[in-house]
């Protein structure tokens, strides 16, 4: 194997995509508590530490899923599964990550940050990956909780405290992750079926799924609607929250009309990277926040 081929192989077990959506969030939470106050220092190295603790738990979770995935059109052919790189190695490699990443966030952002990337690689790798994935229809909502965990990293990294806005992010991004997950589970049906993941819209029905996507995004409307009610986030992000939730569940409502769940479903997968990406951005991007942060240079 060419040195070229092997990096490349070492990166795509780590799932780069979901490591840059995750760095996403994790500077949203942290813009959100730093109001303005920005280290740029403590940014990245609370960002490359959650990129490693998320990488880390990837990289486990397709060593455990290797047998899964052979049966998964869309993951058939991922590094474990055609033998590109041996189990053990990956093992190895998954830990390194992990260390590596909690003892940065340990000892450069806080150990409360720490704190929460343990937890949220203790659930997705041990609760959700060798456990409820494959034998329980709740397994998506425990999962939800992990997929949290990085924005209230940098929120608390930057403000060195659990608060209600920390709570508030982490309720909102738990439920932006199950209608996100039912809405994949629906457009790759059959891989779900022929892999025997008991997810909702496979054990109980896409109908049944579909019911649970409109009212999971009705609670995420009022939950990012709440960021900005408390105080904690500027009009700019109320306006974009309001209306993009809206869409969001305005698209969810057509699921009972839909003629093709298959392609409704995927476009409410699509939107919701959209409404999640825009929300850490406007967290970060915030018209009140940039007008003081101005202010405060003028001064």
């Amino acid at each position: 194997m060419k040195p070229r081929d092997a990096l490349g192989h070492f990166i795509q077990v780590t799932k780069p995509g979901i490591i840059f959506g995750n760095a996403i969030s994790v500077a949203g939470g942290y813009f959100l508590a730093a109001r303005g106050a920005v280290d740029l220092w403590l940014l990245l190295v609370t960002l490359v530490g959650t990129a490693l603790v998320v990488a880390s738990g990837c990289a486990f979770n397709n060593y455990i899923d290797r047998d899964i995935d052979v049966m998964m059109e869309r993951t058939r052919n991922r590094v474990l599964v055609q033998g590109l790189l041996p189990g053990r190695v990956v093992l190895a490699y998954a830990t390194v990550l992990g260390l590596a990443g909690v003892s940065l966030l340990y000892r450069g952002a806080s150990p409360l940050s720490a704190l929460f990337a343990v937890l949220g690689f203790v659930i997705y790798v041990g609760f959700y990956s060798l456990y409820l994935k494959r034998r329980s229809v709740h397994g998506t909502l425990v999962g939800s909780i992990s997929g949290a965990m990085p924005p209230v990293i940098g929120y608390c990294a930057a403000s060195g405290s659990f608060d209600l806005a920390a709570l508030t992010l982490l309720v909102i991004f738990s439920l932006w992750q199950v209608p996100h997950s039912y809405a994949i589970a629906i457009f790759r049906y059959k891989d779900y079926l022929a892999a025997s993941i008991p997810v909702l819209p496979v054990e109980r029905g896409i109908a049944v799924a579909k019911r649970h996507i409109l009212l999971y995004i009705l609670a995420f409307l009022l939950a990012t609607l709440m960021l900005a009610f408390w105080g904690y986030a500027g009009v700019s992000y109320l306006v974009v929250a309001a209306a993009m939730g809206s869409y969001w569940l305005y698209l969810a409502w057509t699921g009972y009309q839909a003629m093709d769940d298959r392609l409704w479903a995927r476009k409410l997968f699509f939107f919701s990277i959209y409404i999640i990406t825009a929300l850490s951005l406007m967290m970060a991007v915030d018209v009140q926040r940039t007008g003081q942060m101005l202010l405060s240079y003028v001064g």
